[in-house]
């Protein structure tokens, strides 16, 4: 266990307007222009119900009307989710990528086994049961991974409803196939190359093995875990993949720039595999990924800003990205708020 200061809203509120969350920011200055997105709105709605997991404040279940009510002008009739909204309100795209569907769904799935009010259940299952037939047709991994952790929230909350459990497998053949396509003895992994939000493979094959038991789903969580492990630590420090150049089988992986959503996404598959195992190592290694914000990364510098509870862009040659952006700030939170659920901080 380690100590820190209890961690204020302050970071989300700064971000969020009465609209929803704002995407990027100039320093820790919002940059208007940018507009939102789901994305950023999605993850912002499970830090929020988190927060107010752990503290019940009125302000953290104020944020989670007001991030519900952005992903519900953001779904359309068809079900799919739109994802940019401009500032002044109009839509700057129509059907948005699945990643942001599949945020969406995982979003509305967290609400479902919350201590949120009915109110707010209602409207997000009935967004879910909206959005869930076109997932079926996803063609990303990620996409597919967010989608099951939303349905492990609604199976949470409807137990008895086999056709969830039924969806998920659907999901989860599609990542089985793909791990089974792609891995050799030197690369356990889903795809020929390792780029962003890489943990949510193996953490949502987790939250499918402890909902349907299958051991396969676990064996392969496990050692997709440890592929990540071994090729994300170096000597006690995490060095998560970086975006100039990403990291692509039988070619060097690319140092910078490192992002803060890669340590937040380890420490939470790190967790799901404590809880799939027993093994205190997980532990040990979700705590040296949450380390990488607070000064253990490969240049010493803390990505967390106290004075606005917000995050750093990441790390690059010449250190700190010194925007503060939503996917950053609000990826610290779900880090920290994992840690805090679990009695680790």
């Amino acid at each position: 266990m380690i100590t820190l200061p209890e961690l204020p809203l302050d970071g989300l509120k700064m971000l969020t307007d009465e609209v929803g969350m704002l995407q990027h920011s100039k320093f820790s200055i919002i940059d208007r222009h940018k507009g939102y997105t789901t994305d950023d709105n999605a993850r912002a709605l499970i830090s929020a119900i988190r927060y107010n997991h752990i503290y019940a404040s009125l302000e953290s279940l104020e944020l989670v009307k007001r991030y519900l009510a952005f992903l519900l002008h953001m779904q359309e009739m068809d079900g799919s989710f739109s994802n940019l909204l401009g500032y002044d309100r109009s839509l700057k795209d129509k059907g948005g990528s699945e990643e942001c569907m599949g945020r969406a769904l995982w979003a509305c799935g967290t609400i479902l086994e919350s201590n949120i009010g009915e109110d707010m259940k209602q409207v997000a299952k009935e967004m879910f049961d909206k959005g869930l037939p076109i997932s079926r047709e996803f063609k990303s991994p990620r996409a597919r991974a967010f989608t099951i952790l939303g349905l492990k929230g609604y199976n949470a909350a409807f137990p008895t409803d086999s056709n969830i459990i039924k969806n998920c497998k659907t999901h989860v053949t599609f990542l089985t196939n793909l791990f089974f396509s792609h891995s050799e003895e030197d690369w356990i992994w889903f795809e020929p190359y390792l780029v962003y939000a890489n943990a949510r493979l193996p953490q949502s094959l987790f939250h499918a093995y402890n909902m349907i038991n299958d051991e396969l789903y676990l064996d392969i969580a496990l050692n997709s875990l440890k592929f990540l492990v071994d090729t994300h630590f170096y000597d006690g420090v995490f060095m998560p993949v970086g975006t100039n150049g990403w990291y692509f089988k039988n070619d060097k992986k690319a140092t910078y720039d490192q992002q803060p959503i890669e340590a937040s996404c380890m420490v939470e598959a790190l967790i799901e595999a404590y809880h799939s195992t027993d093994l205190r190592e997980y532990i040990k290694y979700a705590l040296q990924c949450f380390n990488w914000y607070h000064g253990d990364n490969i240049k010493g510098v803390t990505l967390f800003n106290p004075k606005t509870s917000t995050c750093f862009d990441g790390i690059t040659p010449k250190g700190l990205n010194m925007n503060q952006g939503a996917e950053s700030s609000v990826s610290y939170y779900m880090a920290y708020l994992t840690l805090k659920m679990n009695l680790i901080l």
